[in-house]
This record gives C-alpha cells, structure tokens and sequence, in this order.
C-alpha cells in the first residue's frame, strides 16, 4: 500500500498551526492596592479619621505598599515564557528615592525615610503604620501602589516564523505595556489622607519571539519610570493645592512649629520689639 503525502496540504496546515498559535496573546498583571492595606475586607477595625495636626517641619516616609498580586495569561510558544511585569525591590527602591528627592526639596519637611517593603505586612491597615511610625519616627508616610499590564500579541510580520531564522530575527511581537502609580499621603495619628497624585504611562514596543520576555522586562522598566515622573508632577501640583487649602482653611488641618522652626519655640522680630516696648515703660515708669 503506499501513501501519497500531499505536501501543499501539510504545508498549510502546518502553516495555519503556527499562525493560530501565535494569535491568541499573552497577557500579565501585577499589582498593589492602597485600600487592601489599609481596609481589609475581613477586619473588624474601624477606621475613624479626626482633625490632622502636623509637626512642622514634618518627618515623612515613603514606601509601597504590600500585597502585589500577579496575573498571567498566555505563554510563549517559541521560549515558553509567559508575559512578564514586575517591580523588584531594588527597582522600588530607586523609584522611592525619585519621589523622596523631590519631597527634600521644601524647607517643611525635615526628614523623609525610604522603608523597606518587608516593614509593611499585607492587610496591615493603620496598627502596621503605628509600627513603622515608632520605628522610623515619623509622622506623615506616603504609600506608593502600582498596577501595570502587559499585552503582547502577533503582527502581519509574525508569518514570518515559519522559518526558524524568522523566529529569531523578527520583530512580529507587538507589546503593549500600561501604567498606573499612585501616591497617597496619609497623617498616621488622625488616619486621614492628606491629598494624592496618581501617574500613568503607555509604551508600545516589538520584539522577536525569542527575545519577547527581555523586551517586556525593558518595556516594565520605562514604563513605571515613565508613570513615576508624571506621578511626582502632579505630586508638587497636589502639594500646592494643598497647602492653599491649609491656608483658607485652617480649620481642616491643625498646624503646629516645632522649636526653632518658624518661630515655634523661638522669639519672633514682632516679639522682641514688644519686649523692648514694655521694658522701656516699665524703666520710665520706675523713673518718674
């Protein structure tokens, strides 16, 4: 008996087999949440904010906030890899170091901390910042959190993979990768947010299919450095409505100088020409 192979047909299926494949994406996501911190769901604690009083100059710390939950969907045929977003530890660390530069620039804050995420347990709501105010000796913490999502799918040139050297030499990836950051700055003693400033990114790139899991790991990188720099934008413009706010009305917030800090606990111009004034009457007086 023989068999007659038609090439034509294995041809195509295999073709369409490679095509298809490729088609149905990729997609990841990594996240942290502001309000899975400090609102857990299955805790029992009430959380009732009261009036802020801040100690000026302020001592202030900055950290992420735990919790950071991954999504994958999709994989590699060619690497067998996965989408891939993520913030490492050290990446954290720089880009707090981006945002607390920024806060040393006004002359009200007198220290800002860079905590470690390990000081901050999930669901560890206002008790943990209790602890890490103890710790760090601060007053003020801002709480970064992040959501990114990473896409990647094939394009017109991904027909090309047919051919191993197709594969590797390529670029039929379209990668999509967005970016949300978000800052919120909290008063630990009264529970209350203070204001927030939230920066986004988009970055769209390409890749072969063998390099795909490098160029989206690069992609990740520019992107939560692209959503910081927005973020610290609106983080000055935040600032500044707030700091109006303060001023028209001051009832919101209780504002209180530390010693030696602008005239809180030291002597004012206005106050030592008092004093000469009294002194003088009371010589003359004494005189006549």
């Amino acid at each position: 008996m023989t068999i007659r192979i038609n090439y034509s047909i294995t041809f195509s299926i295999l073709f369409l087999l490679l095509f298809t494949s490729g088609c149905a994406g990729q997609q990841s996501r990594a996240k942290s949440s502001i309000v899975d911190y400090l609102y857990p769901k299955e805790s029992n604690f009430i959380v009732e904010p009261s009036i802020p009083t801040l100690h000026l100059p302020l001592k202030v710390g900055i950290a992420f906030v735990p919790g950071q939950q991954f999504q994958a969907r999709g994989v590699n045929i060619w690497s067998g890899a996965t989408a891939h977003a993520s913030l490492t530890e050290g990446g954290k660390v720089k880009l707090l170091e981006k945002v607390a530069k920024n806060f040393r620039q006004y002359d009200f804050v007198k220290d800002i901390e860079v905590i470690p995420s390990q000081y901050l347990t999930p669901e560890g709501s206002f008790a943990n910042l209790e602890q890490i105010k103890t710790m760090y000796g601060i007053d003020i913490i801002a709480l970064v959190s992040y959501d990114q999502t990473q896409f990647t799918d094939e394009g017109f040139l991904s027909l090309s993979y047919w051919t191993l050297v197709g594969a590797y030499v390529i670029s039929g990836e379209k990668n999509d990768t967005s970016t949300m950051m978000d800052t919120a700055v909290y008063d630990i003693q009264s529970k209350k947010m203070l204001f927030r400033a939230p920066g986004t990114s988009q970055v769209k790139g390409s890749s072969t299919p063998i390099n795909l899991s490098e160029e989206l790991r690069q992609d990740s990188i520019q992107s939560f450095n692209e959503a910081s720099k927005n973020m610290i934008k609106n983080l000055d413009m935040q600032l500044q409505r707030f700091r109006e706010k303060v001023k028209q009305d001051p009832q919101t917030v209780k504002i209180i100088h530390r010693e030696g800090y602008g005239g809180g606990g030291s002597i004012s111009l206005s106050e030592i020409t008092l004093m000469i004034f009294l002194l003088t009457c009371l010589y003359r007086r004494r005189r006549s």
